[in-house]
């Protein structure tokens, strides 16, 4: 018997999280992370690396160079859906 869970595609990992980083030319790249990737993104801005930081995400692997990074958004993790009362 086939399931739909068999075929659904699922990340390794639920604890993703969204940010949004933005580059000094106006582009913007949105990405699902896990929380060390964030985390490591968000230490790396703050110590003033200069240079390339490697993150990856749902969509693949992405490089990064800091020195062009304007923003960076970090959402909080999303609520699980369902139905409440």
């Amino acid at each position: 018997m086939v399931s739909w869970q068999n075929w659904w595609p699922m990340s390794k990992s639920t604890d993703r999280i969204r940010i949004e980083v933005g580059f000094d030319g106006g582009q913007t790249l949105v990405a699902l992370v896990d929380e060390a990737s964030a985390d490591k993104l968000e230490k790396a801005l703050v110590d003033g690396l200069d240079g390339a930081l490697t993150l990856d995400s749902e969509d693949g692997r992405t490089i990064i160079a800091t020195r062009r990074v304007v923003f960076v958004t970090r959402y909080a993790r999303e609520s699980k859906l369902g139905f409440g009362g």
